[in-house]
């Protein structure tokens, strides 16, 4: 069917270091940590390369604090092309032998540091976590896979187009984005990452944006524009059997699953504000998180049930909030003199990425929501960023 319109487009920048690249340490977050009184050390030894990405790795973990020696002594070494050894010692005594596989060496060094986190803290890790963003480093947008730090960092698009919001099928093996490729119009593709094959997942006229597959990966929740208004719909995890699920006057965005794939989030005008619906349809109800006339961009933390993080506004600027929905109270997490925007949650339901952005610049942080303790990773300008949850 033939495009006629475009109502609107989201597109928020988001920072990435990619190989060749380095964080600007003046982008550092100005805020200051608050430091718990369980606060773990540890030191970290071993292979150079290893040891430095997995002090990287604890030094953005808000419940670690890393020291030259003594607390929990982690050493780390190479064990074949693809594996990493790591022992972990306290007081002379042995907490954790493991050796390690993974994708790559590397990979095999974040899922190294996420065991170690589990023996140490009794906490889920999130070290391992991949992401899919949006990247314009070979001079035009193209969607990329990393780990979280950056590295293994591989191009899976090749339009110059404008291109955002990757989304990941619950199983890794796809992302879904939006894409203004051939048409000039914003559509929703899938791209097999085994393959690198990607195919047009729904095109109707209008926008076609904000797509995310449903936890069990056999539905898709979307914003279509086509009819008029833009509105929350879902098919099945082809892009057929298109429904629509929502019908009132307000600009629909952000649409995301519940972790059990009963309820779907999104925010809606006026203001905007959250909106929970049940997946099958039907009215709204109002988060009220009591923090902002500006609630929007809300993403449901599959490790936790009860948190949804989401932008507000305050003070002209924007901030990162969570809303626990077991105490009905809302909290903001972020105090930044720039705009934290964009936040997606990482595997242990406790830390979150978050995209710092100014007036000429936007970079990536790691938040931890609990400690206060806001990490920078990036500030090479690219689009928005969204986690794998191994």
């Amino acid at each position: 069917m033939q495009k006629r319109f475009v109502l609107f487009s989201l597109l928020l920048g988001l920072g990435f270091v990619l190989p060749g690249f380095a964080a600007d340490p003046a982008r550092e977050p100005k805020r200051i940590e608050v430091v718990g009184t369980d606060k773990l050390t540890v030191s970290i030894t071993g292979a150079p390369e290893l040891a430095n990405l997995a002090r990287k790795a604890f030094g953005v973990h808000g419940r670690y604090r890393v020291v030259q020696s003594g607390g929990f002594e982690i050493a780390v070494q190479p064990a074949g092309a693809t594996a990493v050894t790591i022992t972990v010692k306290r007081g002379g005594a042995e907490v954790l032998r493991e050796t390690v596989s993974g994708a790559s060496q590397r990979n095999a060094l974040l899922k190294a540091a996420d065991a170690a986190v589990k023996a140490t803290s009794g906490l889920n890790g999130f070290f391992a976590s991949r992401l899919a963003f949006v990247s314009n480093r070979s001079g035009a947008d193209e969607v990329y896979v990393s780990d979280l730090f950056l590295g293994d960092a591989t191009a899976v698009t090749n339009q110059r187009s404008n291109v955002m919001t990757p989304r990941w099928s619950p199983d890794g093996s796809k992302l879904l984005y939006t894409s203004y490729f051939r048409s000039g119009f914003p559509d929703i593709f899938v791209i097999d990452l085994a393959a690198r094959r990607w195919t047009t997942f729904v095109s109707f006229k209008g926008t076609n944006s904000g797509a995310r597959f449903s936890p069990d990966g056999s539905k898709v929740v979307m914003v279509l524009s086509g009819e008029g208004n833009p509105e929350i719909y879902t098919s099945n995890a082809q892009g057929r059997g298109v429904s629509r699920k929502t019908k009132s006057s307000g600009v629909k965005s952000s649409p995301c699953f519940s972790p059990d794939g009963s309820r779907i989030v999104y925010a809606a005008e006026p203001g905007p504000q959250l909106y929970i619906m049940p997946a099958g349809g039907g009215g709204g109800t109002r988060i009220n998180t009591g923090l902002s006339s500006y609630c929007a961009e809300p993403d449901w933390s599959r490790a936790d049930p009860n948190k949804i993080a989401f932008t507000i506004r305050v003070g002209g600027r924007f901030q990162v909030a969570v809303h626990d929905l077991r105490t009905g109270k809302a909290q903001q997490v972020t105090k930044e003199g720039f705009d934290a925007i964009e936040p997606a949650w990482l595997a242990d339901g406790r830390h979150l990425i978050y995209t710092a952005r100014s007036s000429n610049q936007r970079s990536l942080h790691i938040l931890d929501t609990e400690t206060g303790k806001s990490t920078l990773i990036s500030s090479v300008y690219a689009e928005k960023a969204s986690p794998f949850l191994n």
